[in-house]
């Protein structure tokens, strides 16, 4: 049986969690792959740290990753370092060009140069492997390559950062304000302490990207992803979608339209009733829709040592097959330049909450300003906050008479983005509202 030599490149959570993998279950693995696997090299920024794993005497430690991505002794190449620039974008490109398989979890640098370390790839005749770097453990990558092949993918989304689903549904479970559920979060480990890459939904944007390409077809286009984040997002937001029957989730979205493809990311309201509003905690879920499968939704961890570590075994056993696939589906030298719909005629329903001071002809000038755009409201609430235990259950006369800003909610019927952003700007610009109005999209899934 043959010898397949593993350079492994970054010994944190991932990577200590794929040496615990190989230990337990490559002999097995190696039997299914017609290989053995063996770890001839480690590469990570402290030697010195602490790990729960032992490295035997045949696994040569290197200081330099791109030494190791290159030494006669590895033949596959594992880049689990992170980050999109430096020594993870130079080892791996290093690798490829000596014409060595390269398997990672590095969302971060496909979605910055994945074209053109694709086309890298299939210059030297070598794999590039990354199921682990969407949505860890959940197969959505060799959904689309293998098993969906045979249909035209007209849209994919889905929960993408468990971080960001675990912070909504505490909200919406305890009614806990955003800080608190993001204070939990750090110290459960699941938000770093700088949580914006999370929150802001740059993650989710990096993986939506990845998705993009795959199923469309179209170069990695990043950058031109909408992308907003769940820090605005508020207990009386919670509380109405409630009422309203929906939940609030934060959603990567690529959609094909006849103006080009649409990606985003940003808060979303979806039916109570909906397979992807059950999806809560920690857990990711990936929706796919094609015109022979109909919607298929893979749900499962998105994150973590295990999970992750098990998608990058996949890979690694793929390679060993002698998988030397088109790494996006598609060559590189055939993926479509990216042609980005315009956000502004996005159609849908939307949730908006205005701060309205409370003040006779204040929802008059609201409802004039929507008009006049051809925003048509299906309902208009004004709602109060909850009253404390045994408080009272009316707005007090002096806070009515003192004009003290109330929450209205307002949801829209179907419309366009564009309508909806000018009349807002108008009733801000009219002085009827104290704060930036609220805008979350009414997602029909």
């Amino acid at each position: 049986m043959r010898t397949i030599r593993l350079g492994i490149a970054g010994l944190g959570t991932v990577g200590c969690g794929l040496m615990q993998l190989l230990a337990r279950h490559g002999t097995r693995i190696g039997g299914v792959a017609g290989a053995r696997f063996e770890i001839s090299g480690v590469s990570a920024r402290d030697r010195g740290k602490a790990r729960d794993i032992e490295l035997g005497p045949d696994v040569a430690w290197y200081d330099s990753a791109i030494d190791l991505a290159t030494a006669a002794e590895t033949d596959v190449f594992v880049e689990l370092i992170g980050g999109s620039e430096g020594v993870a974008r130079e080892a791996v490109a290093a690798a490829l060009a000596a014409g060595k398989p390269v398997v990672t979890a590095n969302k971060a640098l496909l979605a910055a140069h994945g074209t053109e370390l694709a086309a890298l790839a299939e210059r030297n005749g070598v794999a590039l492997a990354f199921e682990a770097a969407v949505a860890g453990g959940i197969p959505v990558i060799k959904a689309l390559r293998e098993a969906l092949i045979g249909n035209e993918v007209t849209r994919v989304y889905g929960i993408l950062n468990g971080t960001c689903n675990y912070i909504l549904t505490r909200m919406q479970e305890e009614g806990l304000p955003f800080a608190e559920v993001l204070a939990y979060a750090q110290a459960l480990g699941y938000a770093e302490a700088d949580p914006t890459f999370d929150v802001g939904g740059f993650d989710t944007a990096h993986k939506l990207s990845l998705l993009t390409t795959l199923a469309f077809g179209t170069q990695v286009a990043f950058d031109y992803i909408h992308i907003e984040g769940i820090e605005g997002i508020t207990p009386a937001d919670i509380e109405a979608a409630d009422d309203l029957g929906y939940r609030i989730k934060l959603l990567g979205v690529a959609v094909k339209t006849d103006s080009g493809i649409e990606q985003r990311v940003h808060p979303a309201m979806v039916a109570k009733a909906s397979a992807i509003a059950q999806v809560s905690g920690v857990t990711n879920g990936v929706a796919i829709d094609g015109d022979f499968i109909g919607d298929l939704l893979l749900v499962g961890p998105g994150a973590g040592g295990g999970a992750t570590a098990s998608a990058v075994a996949a890979d690694i056993v793929d390679v060993a097959r002698g998988g030397t696939f088109a790494p996006f589906i598609t060559p590189a030298e055939r993926l479509e330049p990216y042609r980005r719909a315009q956000l502004r005629r996005h159609q849908g329903a939307y949730y908006l909450r205005l701060s309205v001071y409370d003040r006779a002809g204040a929802m008059a000038a609201i409802a004039k300003r929507m008009a006049e755009q051809n925003v048509s409201l299906e309902s208009i609430v004004q709602r109060r906050p909850k009253p404390a235990a045994g408080g009272p259950t009316l707005q007090p006369a002096a806070e009515i008479a003192s004009g003290k800003p109330a929450n209205v909610v307002l949801i829209t019927h179907m419309t366009n983005e564009q309508a909806i952003r000018e009349a807002l700007a108008a009733i801000e610009a009219d002085g009827q509202i104290a704060d930036r109005p609220q805008v979350i999209r009414i997602e029909q899934l």
